[in-house]
């Protein structure tokens, strides 16, 4: 099986993560402000440095691209912040320290093999106690060859609630209970299967033009009202087969915006990887490998594979 050491270094990863994301959702601590105003949360920060600390030690040579920098940490009037950051941090790594996490936080830059990070994708849902995912993905030669994505606050249909994501180029893409139990291999619906012939999108209005995916999804058949989710959980469910369609449409906010490799990656191998399809809104395949930003896609459309023929017809008529 190929990059076996990889995935199993991921998974274990991921799963530290998420348990310190966990643990920091039982008592949120105040956000911070970054520059561009999004919420952010010692969360995020720790569990960067716990998922760039496990990678690190594995494969040294290999840098991680992360959403997140401790420029603003490293500031004297930061201290408290980065001094609950380890806190939560030596819950997982018991000998961390400020220096190290600090040093964790960043490391790496694009390059012909690395890491992409979202230490948590989904910072608003994660502060509403609802959605985020923990999104890790390995990129090489330009391609995505590995993708984790962990759920912690997704319930599917079957009832259960939190979940990792695991896909392998070529090998399939995958579900497990974050709590441990039985592997299981994932398919995205068919076409007839009604009941789950639905589609998602952001909870925020600004990360897409919700008038025109609600009309695109009504042009390929799906009559149902979208289902609005945080994070790249959205991949999930739709590589769980629990919804068919996935958009995230240019903002008209925002026309100039261009979507961060970190917040697309993982999910994108997992729903391929599950039969599905994953493209821009031109039938583009994503570009993950040329910059931090995907800077020739515009949106983005996943899709169970059936359907995106049509997708791509009807929003370029």
């Amino acid at each position: 099986m190929a990059y076996q050491l990889e995935k199993e270094t991921a998974i274990s990863a991921v799963m530290k993560a998420a348990k310190l994301c966990q643990q920091v959702r039982k008592d949120i601590p105040p956000a911070l402000e970054k520059q561009d105003k999004s919420p952010v949360t010692v969360a995020d920060f720790g569990s960067q440095a716990i998922i760039c600390k496990v990678l690190k030690e594995v494969f040294p040579d290999t840098p991680i691209v992360g959403e997140e920098d401790s420029k603003e940490l490293r500031q004297e009037t930061s201290q408290d912040t980065i001094k609950k950051i380890t806190t939560y941090v030596q819950e997982i790594i018991p000998s961390a320290k400020v220096d190290q996490v600090l040093d964790w936080i960043d490391y790496g830059n694009v390059s012909h093999r690395f890491w992409t990070l979202d230490p948590i994708d989904g910072t608003k849902g994660f502060l509403r106690q609802d959605q985020y995912a923990v999104a890790l993905a390995l990129i090489e030669d330009r391609e995505v060859k590995l993708g984790i994505l962990g759920c912690p606050a997704l319930t599917l249909d079957n009832g259960d609630t939190g979940f990792i994501f695991v896909a392998v180029k070529g090998e399939g893409s995958y579900k497990m209970s974050l709590s441990g139990g039985d592997i299981t291999k994932l398919q995205v619906v068919s076409n007839d299967d009604i009941s789950r012939f639905r589609f998602v999108e952001s909870v925020e209005a600004n990360h897409g033009d919700q008038i025109q995916q609600n009309a695109i999804a009504k042009k390929v058949g799906i009559t149902t009202d979208s289902v609005r989710v945080d994070s790249q959980a959205k991949y999930g469910i739709v590589a769980a087969g629990e919804a068919a369609l996935y958009l995230r449409l240019p903002s008209p906010k925002y026309p100039n915006y261009r979507e961060n490799i970190w917040d697309h990656a993982a999910g994108a191998i997992v729903v391929e990887e599950a039969g599905g399809k994953v493209t821009d809104m031109y039938g583009k395949p994503l570009d993950f490998a040329t910059a931090s930003k995907m800077n020739d896609n515009r949106g983005v459309v996943v899709s169970n594979g059936l359907i995106h023929d049509s997708v791509i017809q009807a929003l370029n008529n």
